[in-house]
């Protein structure tokens, strides 16, 4: 009866004009292949407006924020030390997914330690739509397949919400994508809920952000070559950052501002790249390749 009431809810939550929507899926994934029996678990977010779409971690999104938000309030008070001591970090997703509506033009960041990428992506998805139909979360869908970024997907829209667009990069059906899931069901995406947004809403673009550094615009085939050289050697840009005089502060367990010591930078690497060689399940599995 409340999953019931739950679904009445979501579905009078949503208006007759499908934009100006925050819709919010649960993104279950495994990195590791080796732990399929532990999925990770992120709630990700797509605010959809009239000129396009954004897709991006909900906890990582609010650490953020709240961290800039600290840091400021520090700064105009005169502090000369950083602390960051009671700000409990969320968030694994770093990477964050915008549309541009009528054309649905993809551009995708990422983070690669110090660098942070603009990648304009130009694949498309090749969609199969089928005959099969069922029901999810209260929205009547339909099955559609694909192959992309090195997986095979299957898809199931909604054409209750008009709404060409999905979680992550997908899009291209005659309806929103309500569930997503790759054939190793090692990831996934579901509508979980929606909200109205805010009269006058809009999201600001990643690469309007304030930055101490400038974003690295590339290809898709490019970041695929930075993508692989960032795995070769991981600590790459931040000795380049050192070698130019950069002073790289970290924060200790308490939340403060503290250099590094030599030792304490192999121990970083040494477990970075160990990190790095457990993640052999990424999303896009193809950049392995």
């Amino acid at each position: 009866m409340k999953k019931l009431t739950t679904l009445l809810i979501l579905l009078l939550c949503i208006t007759a004009h499908a934009q100006n929507q925050r819709f919010i899926y649960e993104y279950r994934y495994v990195t590791d292949s080796t732990a399929k029996d532990q999925p990770e678990t992120e709630m990700m977010l797509l605010d959809v407006v009239p000129k396009g779409s954004k897709f991006y971690s909900k906890d990582t999104f609010e650490t953020d924020s709240l961290i800039a938000a600290t840091m400021e309030k520090q700064f105009k008070a005169g502090s000369k030390e950083l602390n960051l001591s009671g700000i409990q970090y969320k968030g694994k997703i770093r990477y964050s997914v915008e549309k541009t509506y009528p054309d649905y033009s993809v551009i995708f960041f990422n983070n690669l330690v110090a660098d942070e990428y603009m990648v304009k992506d130009g694949r498309k998805q090749q969609w199969n739509i089928l005959s099969d139909k069922t029901e999810i979360g209260g929205f009547s869908v339909q099955k559609a397949v694909c192959d992309f970024i090195g997986r095979k997907w299957t898809a199931w829209f909604t054409t209750d919400l008009p709404i060409q667009d999905g979680p992550y990069k997908f899009h291209g059906l005659p309806g929103l994508i309500v569930k997503l899931e790759d054939a190793t069901h090692t990831h996934s995406f579901e509508l979980k809920g929606n909200k109205k947004l805010p009269p006058g809403y809009e999201w600001q673009s990643t690469k309007d952000k304030h930055r101490f550094n400038p974003i690295i615009t590339l290809n898709e085939e490019k970041y695929r070559k930075a993508y692989k050289e960032y795995r070769a050697d991981p600590m790459k840009s931040e000795r380049q950052m050192l070698a130019q005089g950069v002073v790289i502060m970290e924060m200790d367990a308490s939340g403060k501002a503290t250099k590094t010591s030599d030792s304490e930078k192999r121990d970083k690497e040494i477990k970075r790249r160990n990190d790095i060689q457990k993640e052999n399940n990424i999303l896009e599995i193809d950049l392995l390749k």
